[in-house]
């Protein structure tokens, strides 16, 4: 090797950065002690910027270009260095690149609630998340206020910082939006602008900008949310007795099907709780099962009373309650006594389908022993003619 070779091999004559992190904000060109030469070529691509720091003095900005490292385009080096313009010695300086490129789906949220008072609830504590987007407006000011000398600068080492002035400007906006707390889903939009506004002065001296800033939920503490799905469901009910009846009746079917013995009581419990409490309420507005029997008698249509000196049989723990099908439709459920009375009306005939807790599918009023009695006093229908 000449000496020529050997001088020229000390001398760096092509700086260039080739970022493929996708998250190094700030990466120091390493020149491992040697010189600059005089006239190398600089690369900057698109979405970098190159700044020249002498003697830790901040010197020269370089935008995206192809640019030759001459006294002619390096202004404030040749001014820190007082070169002249027959200047073609080789010289030192650490050059760093600048990303210069938006920084995505960056995350931000509220580690503590947020004590507000909701015109409509009254004190009340919130959380928001969303994302955010930072870009670096001014490489220099940012390599100055926030990188110093760090060789190689990530997103992360910059996102909390950023991330805790969100929260709270988020926390402060909120605050003072005076925005019920069932509007905010509409106003997010907005509340998101308003903020990044208000942080736009704070990371500006910081040599950034935020982009875009963006609310994705504001969400209630859990019991709150838990007593909003309530007062929904109420309202979604509607008429509050017809779904207490409706929803008796699943209780009863759920556990006749599932064949399940704990399931079939307390569905039998529940339907016919709600039977003698809504029996008032039904299509056909009778009067409850209680006051159907005379004092002393028995309710069913038809239904004998029982021989004198005989001591009654003592009724049984838990009386059944019936389902009726019609025209692919149920309802009920209703005692035997409301039976009683809807087979005298017409509206409980004995082909009538019917259906009881324990039972093995819909039945024919007829074929169940315990309902045939109601259809005594009625003739049965007349034979086929011929």
């Amino acid at each position: 090797m000449g000496i020529f070779d050997f001088l020229s091999g000390q001398f760096i004559d092509v700086i260039e950065w080739t970022d493929d992190t996708r998250d190094t904000m700030v990466w120091r060109f390493e020149r491992e002690g040697h010189e600059i030469k005089y006239g190398a070529k600089l690369t900057v691509r698109e979405g970098q910027a190159a700044v020249f720091v002498h003697e830790g003095q901040l010197a020269d900005v370089f935008a995206p270009g192809l640019y030759m490292l001459e006294t002619n385009n390096m202004p404030i080096m040749t001014t820190l260095q007082h070169w002249d313009h027959g200047f073609r010695s080789p010289f030192k300086s650490e050059v760093y690149f600048v990303s210069t490129a938006r920084f995505t789906n960056l995350k931000w949220g509220t580690k503590n609630p947020i004590m507000l008072r909701d015109p409509e609830f009254g004190p009340l504590r919130l959380r928001a998340f969303g994302t955010y987007t930072i870009k670096v407006s001014d490489p220099g000011l940012f390599l100055t206020e926030i990188v110093g000398t760090d060789g190689e600068f990530t997103r992360d080492e910059v996102s909390f910082q950023i991330r805790n002035i969100i929260v709270q400007e988020v926390s402060r906006a909120l605050a003072a939006s005076g925005i019920p707390a069932l509007d905010m889903a509409a106003n997010t939009s907005e509340l998101g602008e308003l903020v990044a506004r208000s942080i736009s002065e704070t990371v500006a001296a910081y040599g950034l900008t935020l982009p875009e800033l963006y609310i994705e939920n504001i969400s209630l503490p859990a019991a709150v949310e838990k007593a909003l799905d309530d007062r929904t469901s109420r309202g979604i009910a509607g008429n509050l007795d017809e779904h207490m009846k409706w929803k008796a009746a699943e209780a009863m079917g759920r556990a006749g099907t599932m064949g399940d013995a704990m399931g079939a009581g307390m569905g039998a419990g529940i339907g016919m709780a709600m039977g003698h409490a809504m029996g008032a309420q039904g299509p056909w507005g009778a009067r409850p099962a209680q006051a159907a029997a005379p004092q002393g008698g028995y309710a069913g249509a038809g239904a004998s009373a029982p021989t004198a000196g005989m001591t009654p049989p003592p009724p049984p723990p838990v009386e059944h309650v019936w389902h009726i099908a019609e025209n692919g439709q149920t309802h009920g459920p209703y005692s035997k006594a409301r039976l009683g009375r809807m087979a005298s009306e017409g509206q409980l005939t004995r082909a009538s389908l019917v259906w009881t807790q324990g039972q093995d599918g819909w039945k024919h009023a007829e074929d169940v022993t315990e309902l045939a009695q109601l259809f005594t006093v009625m003739p049965p229908p007349p034979p086929p003619a011929g």
